[in-house]
């Protein structure tokens, strides 16, 4: 027979259970430890886990958690109706490990006793109402793995180290920053990247991000993905963005960068580049555009580019997807006869395209409405009509980046 849990327990998930409004119908009698309550896991007579996961809870989480001391995993995600203020209590769960509150509705600020929690390696707070800072308390978690707050309100500066006082530069265990779809401003700061971490996914998008993408990036040699895309970052692409030999996406769309475009050769494992909607310099289609043999899509809106475009792109075996609309490539567009067998779209609507050579038999939509080839008399060609599907196509690739990066099971 299970031991029976602490009385302290009892009483703190009995607390829980009148705020939340729920009795599932494995909670019966007054023991969870004992009668083996559904989501609540225990060691020893003492609660060690609750994870209650799109239950329909409602009510705010109370300051009372705290009374379960031996709590090591608090997983209340995707429960909309759980609202109102964090309690700064949390920071007394000290063997907490895991704290997942994605998908529910709470709001005002993170509080910065977070920071105690000295064995947490999992703070997935994404998708909520949280305002105010990002605290640098957090900066002190040293075992942490996963950071995980997109989708808030979060406002003001990233926070970095200075003399005692903690920041984000500190988390040398962290492999996920997820910071996106904020309201951050300031500077990416050059202090955050340094050669002990071990970070793979900087997610940094839709925020309002100013200033030059600093050149200690290239510091973090683990780094698998980068998103810095809608912010107004400015300035030229560092060149030590090349030292990131193990990266497979970057995606700097929808900011204002300028200079020359960004050599990305010797990316080997790059598989999703998207540079749209910047201001760089004037050139010819680069040579690396076909030596990423990984590459499966190019996302290249307005972004300066003229002359043709080289043969061997298409023929790069795993590509997918080519976006080059709104740029001014020209004269002959060459498909060739040896082009993957995997690619679904070639978008090239708005360019100066004249003429077009296009083995028979081709299972891609090709788009090339807007372009001089289609004022021809006799082009009455499907690609100078972007039909409703074409539209669709072309708008799930552009947002297939939006989707949440997988979550860890409990």
């Amino acid at each position: 027979m299970a031991a029976e849990a602490n009385t302290q327990d009892s009483s703190a998930l009995m607390i829980l259970m009148k705020e939340w409004g729920i009795r599932p119908p494995s909670w019966v009698g007054s023991d969870p430890c004992a009668e083996g309550w559904e989501g609540i896991d225990c060691s020893n007579s003492r609660v060690t886990s609750i994870m209650l996961a799109s239950r329909g809870l409602t009510g705010q989480l109370p300051s009372t958690i705290q009374l379960l001391s031996e709590l090591e995993i608090l997983n209340l995600s995707f429960n909309k109706g759980l609202t109102g203020p964090l309690p700064t209590s949390l920071g007394n769960l000290t063997k907490l490990l895991y704290l997942v509150l994605a998908g529910c509705s709470f709001s005002s600020a993170i509080p910065g006793t977070l920071g105690s929690l000295e064995q947490l390696s999992y703070l997935d707070l994404n998708n909520n109402r949280l305002s105010d800072q990002i605290p640098p308390s957090i900066g002190s978690l040293s075992n942490l793995n996963y950071l995980d707050l997109t989708g808030n309100k979060l406002n003001g500066y990233i926070p970095v180290s200075s003399g005692t006082t903690p920041g984000l530069d500190m988390l040398h265990n962290a492999e996920h920053f997820h910071l996106g779809g904020n309201q951050l401003s300031g500077k990416v700061p050059p202090e955050l990247f340094t050669s002990k971490m071990v970070l793979k996914h900087l997610i940094l998008d839709n925020n309002n991000l100013t200033g030059r993408i600093p050149s200690t990036i290239g510091n973090v040699q683990t780094l698998v993905t980068v998103r810095l895309d809608r912010n107004s970052l400015s300035g030229h692409v560092p060149s030590s963005l090349n030292n990131l030999s193990n990266m497979a996406e970057l995606y700097l769309s929808n900011n204002k960068l300028t200079g020359p475009m960004p050599n990305l050769t010797g990316m080997d494992l790059l598989y999703y580049v998207d540079m749209s909607n910047n201001t760089f310099d004037v050139s010819d289609v680069p040579d690396w555009f076909s030596t990423l043999q990984s590459l499966t899509t190019l996302m290249m809106e307005n972004t300066g580019l003229q002359g043709k475009v080289p043969q061997a792109l298409f023929s790069i075996s795993n590509l997918q997807t080519v976006v080059l609309r709104n740029n001014h490539l020209n004269g002959l567009l060459d498909i060739g006869t040896i082009y993957s067998d995997q690619l679904k779209l070639i978008d090239l609507e708005n360019n100066l395209i004249l003429n077009l050579t296009q083995s028979g038999g081709s299972n891609y939509t090709l788009i090339l409405l807007g372009n001089p080839i289609c004022d021809k008399t006799n082009m009455e060609k499907k690609y100078c009509i972007v039909s409703r599907s074409d539209s669709s196509i072309r708008c799930h690739q552009v947002t297939a980046c939006l989707l949440p990066v997988a979550r860890v099971k409990f």
